[in-house]
């Protein structure tokens, strides 16, 4: 969903994934804008923008597993995560189309989602509804055929969870955040369930409250923005306040640095606890507080906007990056 993000002056991107849709009601005398030049005006390109390239990245989280448990060096795991990576971006695809065929009429009175090419007139809402079921069955069926059951069930439910939210759970208070924060975490277990890889108790705990903080925070800097009470065209936005927003995201971040010292503390075993895997704490706790100051200021409307243009929390993610890595290696 397209955000308003004060960093960059300019309309983001979408964080959580295709759970993200608009749910706005149409204006009455809202009417399609002129399409777009250039490729993004034909129907190739307006079904590429509409898939959101851009979004994919969020699917590399399916390698988050594998990474935390060292399993990344043979050709065979490669293959298999790439597979995990295509399947999961092919459904993210899917309710993107499904999601903006269903919100065509409201998308098109909303100053920045008019632009998308459905809304546009650019992929016609039969083609986008066609073409987003098709993508949704044929990734439940190749991951029923080409991976595990686990990963299959996995990636089943995801779709479901998302088409659900689309039809009406993203109406629903808090079930919202917690639709949205399921994707991300789903994502980051689906590597590991497709290698066999046990998922440990910190991982999930990690993973399922730092992306609650994400998801939180880019809630709370809409709302900062189009000031309390004042949904927009994101209409569930009226439903929450600024302060409840706050705290649920203050309290996500807590949990999940909380989570990720007692894991980078303890110890496997019975073996010793790497230096390097002590060390990763500081760079992650500075991430975090220097990502907070931008959802502080409603400035996290786009995080993926927040990592590229802040340079010291590129580089404080690089360093942590780094120590991560190494203490896998057992540094």
């Amino acid at each position: 969903m397209a955000e308003r993000s004060t960093l960059t002056g300019s309309p983001g991107q979408e964080l959580a994934g295709p759970a993200e849709g608009g749910g706005a009601e149409p204006h009455p005398l809202a009417a399609a804008p002129a399409r777009p030049a250039g490729f993004a005006g034909t129907l190739p390109g307006g079904l590429l923008l509409t898939v959101r390239p851009r979004q994919w990245v969020k699917n590399l989280l399916v390698v988050a597993a594998p990474a935390a448990a060292g399993e990344l060096a043979s050709v065979h795991t490669v293959l298999e995560l790439a597979l995990v990576f295509v399947l999961f971006t092919a459904a993210a695809a899917a309710v993107y189309l499904l999601n903006d065929a269903r919100d065509a009429e409201a998308d098109r009175a909303h100053p920045d989602k008019c632009r998308r090419p459905v809304a546009a007139g650019t992929v016609p809402v039969p083609l986008a509804y066609a073409l987003g079921s098709v993508l949704a069955v044929s990734a439940t069926g190749a991951a029923a055929l080409l991976c595990n059951t686990a990963t299959a069930a996995l990636l089943a439910g995801y779709v479901v969870m998302q088409i659900a939210y689309c039809l009406r759970l993203k109406r629903v208070l808090v079930v919202d955040l917690a639709v949205v924060t399921a994707g991300f975490v789903m994502r980051a277990m689906s590597g590991g369930l497709a290698l066999g890889i046990p998922l440990s108790r910190w991982f999930l705990i990690t993973a399922g409250f730092g992306a609650l903080f994400m998801v939180a925070g880019k809630r709370y800097s809409e709302a900062l923005l189009m000031g309390e009470g004042e949904g927009g065209t994101r209409a569930l936005l009226r439903e929450y306040t600024v302060g409840y927003l706050r705290f649920v995201w203050q309290l996500a971040a807590g949990a999940a640095v909380l989570a990720y010292c007692l894991w980078a503390l303890g110890t496997d075993a019975g073996a010793g606890v790497s230096l390097c895997r002590q060390l990763s704490m500081v760079p992650l706790i500075c991430a975090v507080l220097r990502y907070g100051v931008f959802v502080d200021r409603g400035s996290a409307g786009s995080p993926e906007d927040v990592l590229l243009r802040d340079r010291p929390l590129a580089v404080t993610a690089v360093c942590w990056g780094v120590l991560y890595g190494l203490s896998v290696a057992g540094l």
